[in-house]
């Protein structure tokens, strides 16, 4: 049989200020009836007074804000006390208190493999803080060491579930595939809600996960560094000619509709050449004087 996940419920306290003014009110009764009366009853009145003090100051606690009191009966869960300020609870109650502020987690540089085996170096932000009093402290040993041992494991499972950038521009079916480096937005989505699912046995509630640092391992990052940089040289290249193709067709279509000179195919290949040349070179281009024609 399933263990029952244990839930947080509200506890039984009440304003302990009201509690304090009653209990100094005892303590001041218990010493005037100790003073003037001196009789086996006094002594007795005195001394119901004096429990009735400790039973009033004895269920005293302090909670600042975001601050919980989870109020246990010999050993059994009665309930969790969220208000602020001087609390008053049966004084058998064991208060034990937890903070609910929310907390940062930057987690190690993990060594990964991603989608298609390549190793990377990968580490995340992550934004926590507790949710569920009863499951943070019953249901797991420490919730937070557990916090650190699965957020370690959601970020490898994550960089396994991605590849860290694209080799192509888009897979077969002409969709644009989400990776590591440049799908922040869809990554960070898929962190949050793998931490979530993990967390919430703890009682544990995810505010933000981000990625801090995602790198190639060093054995592959220098061959990976001369690939990004051919595809840059290679994308560079292709906006010049297309620009340049442009200009040439621009250059055809005026020469053409003002009638200045009129091309054979010949021609119109010769000046589409030597334009090309002149708009896609690396360096500047030198002018040569033709004194003969085309055809000499």
């Amino acid at each position: 049989m399933d263990k029952q996940i244990a839930q947080e419920r509200p506890g039984q306290s009440h304003s302990g200020l009201v509690s304090a003014v009653i209990g100094l009110a005892l303590v001041l009764g218990s010493a005037a009836v100790a003073y003037w009366g001196q009789n086996m009853a006094s002594g007795i009145a005195a001394a119901a007074l004096g429990l009735g003090a400790s039973w009033c100051f004895g269920g005293l606690y302090m909670l600042q804000p975001n601050q919980a009191a989870l109020l246990l009966l010999f050993g059994s869960y009665r309930g969790t006390d969220r208000s602020e300020g001087l609390r008053w609870s049966n004084p058998f109650y064991v208060k034990k208190k937890q903070s609910l502020r929310a907390r940062n987690f930057n987690s190690e540089k993990l060594k990964v493999n991603d989608l298609r085996g390549n190793p990377i170096e990968i580490a995340a932000a992550i934004v926590w803080r507790v949710q569920d009093t009863a499951r943070a402290s019953f249901d797991v040993e420490d919730f937070e060491r557990y916090v650190l041992t699965q957020s370690e494991a959601a970020v490898r499972h994550l960089a396994s579930s991605f590849a860290y950038d694209n080799l192509y521009e888009s897979d077969h079916s002409g969709k644009i595939e989400t990776t590591l480096r440049s799908g922040a937005e869809v990554v960070g989505a898929a962190l949050r809600g793998e931490l979530q699912a993990r967390f919430a046995l703890a009682g544990i509630e995810v505010i933000d996960a981000k990625l801090t640092h995602l790198a190639y391992a060093p054995e592959i990052a220098g061959t990976m560094l001369r690939r990004q940089q051919a595809e840059a040289v290679v994308a560079a290249r292709s906006k010049i000619v297309e620009g340049a193709v442009g200009m040439v067709e621009l250059a055809l279509n005026g020469l053409s509709e003002r009638g200045l000179v009129n091309l054979d195919d010949e021609r119109k290949a010769a000046m589409v050449s030597n334009l090309l040349v002149v708009l896609c070179s690396d360096h500047d281009a030198t002018p040569v004087v033709n004194t003969g024609t085309l055809y000499n």
